[in-house]
């Protein structure tokens, strides 16, 4: 009898406990859609912003640490973080490729140590939780991805910042969706606003970021449900982020003097949109391509990224502009600076891009893809407004609108998610004074990824039909969540 009651009395707090939490899971499963909504794109949303600025902060800690002090140089940086002109060359050049294999090696030991699902980018990672198995993110798999990312970026890995992002929002929307006991349904909303909560917030672009949760989930078909609760999470998650790191375009404000007023510049972003949907489908079989042929290469997984590091850092001896996200050398474009570089080099510049960031990430290294598109896509209109200018009529005086219209029209394609990047991409650059050019371009470069049936988001599905077919799988059989079962399960046949 004493032991009976010394247990009841034991279990006594945890009852106490467990009775008000139930009973506020239940008011939110059941609350009106408004209400519902309000409450967890308010929580997800502010967890976006926070997270958001935890690696920003991180990332800025190790690229200080690897790059700054070990190797003695200074990418440049964005407008929102300085405008830093960066190092002119290399004071210490032969530490650059044992930093980024450093680099890669370590964060490569603290993912398959302590959580081998974060391997590789975190938002094909986001989008295959979304349709797959939304509530059984690890809270740890956020943390070490988080860690493993600066670690590899700061270190001069190439890759982008908007991946760990994405998993640290869409990784609390599923923490929401197993504590509150929420539906499929809204578990999937959850998650899907989680990563575009994260990626506006850390871009700074929330009407884009709020689009892309509905976009970027499917090749052939948009998330509607998602979009009304993507913009409320969206809008908390930028203004937390912003109350810490301020409320600025990413760029600055950018091409304001720009104004489309000659219809034969139609012809000159037609080119650019023909070149970035050729460029996009190269990034995308480039990348999937060298992915699969580290892993098939011989000796222990975790010494993958430690070689893709290794290629990476020689690559930049002779490209700098390849080292870590990049985006500073975006903002070099925007103001001329690639002007002043051999015209080789900047035509080159897309290409050794692509390679790095397949080196850096393809191999297994923690970062986005994200990012990189952009990176590429900038370098890409720089290239044609390189080539064109000496000759061409009817070219803008500055880079800028071409480098604008070629961070649109390379990515959003595809990544399948064309409106939400050119919202994106006009937000962090403070201008929308590019928008109709950008639609030809963006409009004919889609037209070209379509065609091929081209995304770089394996977990992607072809549209919602397919989701309902993946659901019914589920229930029959439990998924892998391997790279390799990705990979194969990215050609989902649609539903007749």
């Amino acid at each position: 009898m004493l032991v009976s009651n010394t247990h009841n009395s034991s279990d006594e707090p945890r009852r106490w406990f467990h009775k008000p939490r139930e009973a506020i899971a239940s008011y939110i499963r059941n609350a009106p859609y408004l209400v519902k909504w309000l409450i967890l794109g308010c929580l997800i949303g502010g967890i976006a912003g926070l997270g958001a600025v935890a690696f920003i902060e991180a990332l800025h800690l190790g690229t200080y640490l690897f790059l700054n002090v070990l190797g003695g140089y200074q990418i440049p940086t964005v407008a929102s973080e300085g405008s830093l002109l960066g190092s002119e060359g290399f004071i210490r050049p032969w530490t650059i490729p044992l930093l980024v294999m450093f680099g890669a090696l370590l964060a490569s030991l603290l993912v398959n140590w302590l959580a081998p699902e974060a391997e590789g980018h975190g938002t094909d990672a986001a989008i295959d939780t979304v349709h797959r198995h939304p509530r059984e993110v690890r809270l740890r798999s956020v943390a070490v991805k988080m860690v493993a990312s600066a670690i590899t970026l700061g270190s001069g890995g190439s890759g982008g910042r908007e991946g760990p992002a994405a998993q640290i929002s869409s990784g609390f929307g599923s923490l929401l969706t197993r504590g509150l006991n929420l539906s499929h349904r809204d578990g999937r909303i959850a998650v899907s606003i989680g990563i575009g909560a994260g990626i506006g917030s850390v871009f700074s672009a929330p009407l884009g970021g709020a689009l892309l949760s509905a976009e970027i989930l499917y090749r052939d078909d948009t998330e509607v449900e998602a979009i009304v609760p993507s913009l409320l999470a969206s809008a908390v998650g930028y203004t937390v982020f912003g109350s810490i790191e301020g409320f600025h375009p990413m760029f600055g404000i950018v091409a304001s003097d720009y104004h489309f007023s000659q219809p034969a510049q139609l012809g000159w972003y037609a080119l650019i949109g023909v070149v970035a949907g050729g460029i996009g489908l190269l990034y995308s079989r480039t990348f999937h391509g060298l992915k699969r042929l580290f892993g098939k290469l011989p000796g222990p997984a975790v010494l993958r990224p430690t070689l893709g590091g290794l290629l990476t850092g020689l690559l930049a001896l002779v490209v700098p502009q390849v080292l870590g996200t990049g985006y500073g050398w975006i903002q070099r474009g925007l103001d001329d600076e690639l002007a002043n570089l051999p015209l080789l080099l900047v035509l080159a510049l897309p290409l050794v891009k692509i390679l790095t960031t397949s080196f850096s990430i393809g191999s297994g290294g923690s970062g986005g893809i994200f990012g990189p598109g952009m990176v590429i896509g900038a370098f890409t209109g720089a290239a044609v407004w390189r080539a064109l200018e000496p000759f061409a009529p009817a070219i803008p005086d500055s880079p800028a609108p071409f480098v604008i219209v070629g961070m649109m029209a390379c990515f959003g394609p595809i990544c399948r998610a064309p409106l939400a990047v050119i919202l994106m991409v006009a937000e962090m650059a403070g201008s929308i004074t590019t928008l109709i050019p950008a639609l030809v371009a963006v409009g004919l470069s889609y037209l070209i990824v379509n065609h091929f049936g081209e995304t770089i988001y394996r977990s992607q599905l072809i549209n919602r039909f397919s989701h309902t077919k993946c659901v019914v799988t589920n229930t029959e059989r439990t998924p892998s969540r391997s790279a390799d079962h990705r990979e194969a399960t990215a050609e989902t046949p649609s539903v007749t």
